[in-house]
């Protein structure tokens, strides 16, 4: 790929688009590892989404990976080879609805660079209940639907009423999707080349005294037992199945395995919670991986059962994720 070429053109397009060339992934991933991309994008607006992927697709046939703040992504040492575009820090609108057709709710649209704790916050300003649960997530609007992000039983799937996305590219550039389907870390947009552009969210009315208790209740216990002083992605492995019926959970199976505390390099299974790998200091890429392996090897052979990644790989084409 003539990635110079790509560039050129890129700026020849749209003049007041930000572009980086070789840009460290570790400035954008909450693990803070990852080598450089070839070019990133950060798009303010849809205009400059659409001039991105009019160029990159339809002139390069290039397919563009879309990111937030990059806080469920573990980039390979060595880099991606690819376009970068990152929502976040642009695309930040954030407004109250007029009232709609549902009686008694109110609607909340948000650009997909909205973080997620600056939209709980303006729910909770508005007197609206519902997005509680998201303060302490550290994501941005766009990533979160496209992972279907949650906590403390709460999933952004639960509240989203429609999500507008700029496709990549067809006949019918923008698009919006009304209730669109979501499951446990999972949306449809996983299964599609679409650029989330907003969401809104479809909110009850509450106590705002109720509603700032309830958050924050969560980010006391986020404090308590999550190692927030140290560089991770969050919750490393999903929620396996249910068990004769039983709910099963991640970290519980490691930290039953005796596996807290288990070290590759600067990555540790972290001692505060065993549902987070961390970057103790310098972790590598590899370092992360390795620690994975271990870890996912260990509980199958004590329990039975497979832990399957809820972070997001993404390197170089035929390095191994193994997973």
């Amino acid at each position: 790929m003539n990635w110079n070429a790509l560039y050129d053109r890129l700026r020849e397009q749209a003049p007041s688009l930000e572009l980086r060339r070789e840009e460290p992934m570790s400035r954008h991933t909450s693990f803070q590892v990852g080598g450089p991309a070839p070019i990133m994008a950060l798009p303010k607006n849809e205009e400059e989404v659409q001039q991105v992927l009019s160029v990159a697709v339809l002139e390069f046939g290039v397919k563009p990976f879309f990111m937030g703040r990059g806080t469920n992504l573990l980039v390979s040492d060595q880099g991606a080879d690819l376009l970068a575009v990152k929502a976040y820090d642009g695309l930040n609108r954030l407004e109250l609805l007029p009232e709609g057709e549902w009686p008694g709710r109110r609607t909340i649209a948000a650009g997909s660079g909205v973080s997620l704790a600056r939209l709980s916050k303006f729910a909770l300003e508005q007197g609206l209940a519902g997005l509680e649960f998201a303060q302490g997530i550290p994501g941005s609007v766009g990533g979160g639907v496209y992972m279907n992000a949650g906590a403390y039983g709460g999933e952004l799937g639960q509240v989203i009423s429609s999500v507008s996305s700029v496709s990549c590219p067809s006949e019918e550039f923008v698009r919006e999707y009304v209730n669109p389907q979501f499951s446990y870390r999972h949306s449809q947009f996983q299964e599609q080349d679409d650029f989330i552009l907003r969401a809104c969210f479809s909110l009850e009315p509450g106590d705002p005294a109720e509603i700032k208790a309830k958050m924050e209740d969560f980010a006391q216990r986020r404090r308590e037992k999550q190692p927030l002083e140290y560089p991770s992605a969050g919750s490393t492995f999903k929620r396996p199945a249910p068990v004769d019926g039983r709910p099963v959970y991640a970290a519980a199976l490691i930290d039953q395995c005796g596996l807290k505390g288990l070290t590759v390099g600067g990555a540790q299974v972290s001692e505060k919670h065993a549902g987070f790998i961390v970057n103790r200091g310098r972790a590598t890429c590899k370092d992360i991986i390795e620690l994975m392996a271990q870890v996912r090897d260990r509980v199958f052979k004590e329990t039975g059962i497979t832990l399957e990644p809820e972070v997001r790989y993404l390197g170089m084409e035929g390095e191994g994720w193994n997973f």
